[in-house]
């Protein structure tokens, strides 16, 4: 296990649109882009840590503005495939909020972080939590999701601790970049179911008519 005061306070960042990870859960990711094939290179030669963070719609297209908090994960799987992809596994560790950007000549972007604002994301997924706080969430989500198509093992997700659940939720939502953002910067379990309800009571019955929180 990698603790908290060993993560580098300067740290190579992937801006991924609608696109979270949270402490203790694991996401696949396709690579493609010079520029983060080299990231990836780079961070395999080292720690294996990168920034996932989302970009905001302002700024430059082509570097845009990013939200001011991420996740740093560790790359723990990695294969290439026969087209010059690379397939990683990443096991999220611990949030990070952007102190500011560093300006280098690298294909890829890297910040200034710190990590004091989560300090106990580490053991965010043994927090005491009752599942039948969230069953309302459960509930009005699996709606929203035959609605919209998306398909779910609500078994699997159940047989889960409440953190593990409200994380996958929050990844897989088809919640708008923003709500994303406001579920990854909460500070706890409880804060998060809180945000969580407050996300799907802006949804109509009827679906059509979305609205952001702010």
């Amino acid at each position: 296990m990698i603790l908290m005061n060993n993560f580098s306070k300067k740290i190579p960042v992937f801006p991924l649109s609608n696109f979270i990870v949270f402490p203790n859960t694991t996401v696949p990711l396709n690579i493609f882009e010079p520029r983060y094939l080299k990231m990836t290179e780079d961070a395999m030669a080292s720690n294996r840590l990168i920034g996932m963070i989302q970009p905001k719609k302002t700024g430059d297209l082509k570097k845009p503005d990013l939200f001011n908090v991420g996740c740093v994960c560790r790359i723990i799987s990695f294969n290439e495939t026969d087209d010059g992809r690379y397939i990683l596994i990443l096991k999220g560790l611990n949030r990070f909020k952007k102190i500011n950007e560093i300006e280098n000549k690298k294909l890829y972007r890297e910040l200034n972080v710190e990590y004091d604002l989560y300090k106990n994301d580490e053991k965010s997924d043994q927090e005491d939590f009752e599942f039948s706080k969230i069953k309302k969430i459960l509930k009005e989500l699996k709606l929203l999701f035959e609605k919209r198509g998306y398909q779910i093992n609500w078994k699997d997700l159940e047989g889960q601790n409440v953190y593990q659940t409200l994380s996958a939720l929050s990844m897989a939502s088809p919640f708008s970049i923003l709500e994303k953002q406001i579920l990854l910067e909460t500070k706890n379990l409880e804060e998060r179911q809180l945000k969580f309800e407050e996300i799907l009571n802006t949804y109509s019955t009827d679906f059509l008519n979305i609205k952001t929180v702010q």
